[in-house]
């Protein structure tokens, strides 16, 4: 790929961890209407490319044009994606550590059935468990009435984004530290994924710890990405972030990304009628959000607007996609446009910024906690004989 100018960005870790978390929620927003249809075909429902928070794509028939879906995607609702990460924070607010699958049990499965919310695209409250889709409700099928090891229970679950789409709260805990971040979402993910939808979890969440370093650029955060993924996952990486370095705007580089990833995707051409294949466990497979949201974070230079738009107009999991693009840019320090932020935040009832706060807090007390472990252990290998 070739080599970019580093975008000046915020310099602290709490303007990291905000930019990532409202940036993936802006994402998740303007992604949810146009959620599962075709470039060509939003193009002709918006009669040109989204630039910015629209309405529902069945307008007010919203509710009954899907029965399977009865949620108002769109006028600036967030859905599950962000449901979940919020979900994910409220867990490392209480656990104020490093979590595991055992604490996805404790914490996050008790967290989506017992504790009614404001669900946006449902316009009241519920349980989150009401709203998540089938692949998240297995979280709780399997942990809380099957009594599944949580380190086992992702086993069986389709295969697709569910667990990364909100791993970027794991990536912000571990800051600069991508590796440590892709060990630790591979454990949370083990709970709800199997196969490339949990290497997806950790990679996605290495993606968003590497944006977090000094001086991080796109190519820096995709190198991170392909010293630590396996497998198909890592292939498709590559080949979407190698075609996505050739281009500087997103309407051209629409077909060419969807090209490079489709050998690696199990769904097919029509999003809605997937293939036979479609989401079964495989190592030469990956999810396609994560490649797709990398490749328009290059194609866009890390700047925000550009890659959420881009990850918007691509179509099919288009909100999974935006949520991933937008928590990259803004971990980056690419400004997150506040007429989006300000509008997602009012439409869904949501404070976009207090979940930052909370976790910018824990990501400071887990670091000290590590540097006394470290300190512990240096102490105790020197016992014993160690350098």
């Amino acid at each position: 790929m070739t080599a970019r100018t580093p975008r000046p960005g915020p310099a602290t870790l709490e303007e990291r961890v905000t930019g990532a978390l409202v940036g993936a929620a802006v994402g998740d927003a303007l992604g949810g209407p146009v959620e599962g249809y075709s470039p060509e075909q939003i193009l002709e429902r918006h009669g040109g490319r989204i630039h910015g928070v629209v309405g529902p794509w069945n307008g007010d028939d919203w509710r009954t044009a899907r029965p399977l879906a009865p949620y108002h995607k769109g006028d600036g609702h967030v859905t599950d994606d962000t449901l979940m990460t919020h979900a994910l924070v409220r867990v490392y607010g209480t656990v104020r550590d490093h979590l595991d699958a055992y604490a996805v049990a404790e914490h996050l499965v008790p967290d989506l059935m017992t504790h009614p919310r404001w669900i946006p695209e449902l316009e009241t409250e519920a349980l989150p468990l009401q709203r998540i889709f089938l692949a998240e409700k297995w979280l709780v099928a399997r942990i809380h009435y099957g009594h599944v090891d949580p380190r086992e229970a992702g086993t069986g679950n389709i295969v697709n984004c569910g667990a990364a789409m909100y791993m970027a709260p794991v990536g912000l805990v571990n800051a600069a530290h991508p590796a440590g971040a892709y060990a630790e979402a591979l454990d949370v993910a083990g709970a709800h994924q199997s196969s490339y939808g949990r290497e997806a979890a950790g990679v996605f969440a290495a993606a968003v710890a590497a944006a977090c370093a000094p001086g991080a650029t796109p190519d820096s955060v995709v190198a991170a990405c392909l010293s630590l993924a396996k497998d198909g996952t890592r292939a498709a990486i590559e080949a979407v972030c190698d075609v996505a370095a050739r281009y500087s705007d997103f309407e051209s580089a629409l077909a060419p990304l969807r090209e490079a990833v489709t050998p690696y995707d199990t769904v097919g051409p029509d999003y809605r009628a997937p293939s036979l294949g479609a989401r079964r466990p495989s190592r030469l497979h990956a999810i396609e959000e994560l490649p797709v949201a990398l490749g328009m974070l290059v194609v866009s230079g890390g700047d925000c607007r550009h890659a959420v738009l881009g990850a918007v107009n691509y179509g099919r999991d288009c909100d999974s996609i935006a949520t991933m693009a937008g928590a990259l840019a803004g971990a980056l320090g690419s400004p997150v446009p506040q007429e989006w932020a300000k509008r997602v935040a009012e439409a869904s009832r949501l404070d976009l910024w207090e979940p930052a706060a909370t976790l910018s807090a824990v990501a400071r007390e887990v670091f000290e906690r590590d540097l006394t472990r470290r300190r512990e252990h240096e102490r105790a290998f020197g016992a014993i004989g160690g350098p």
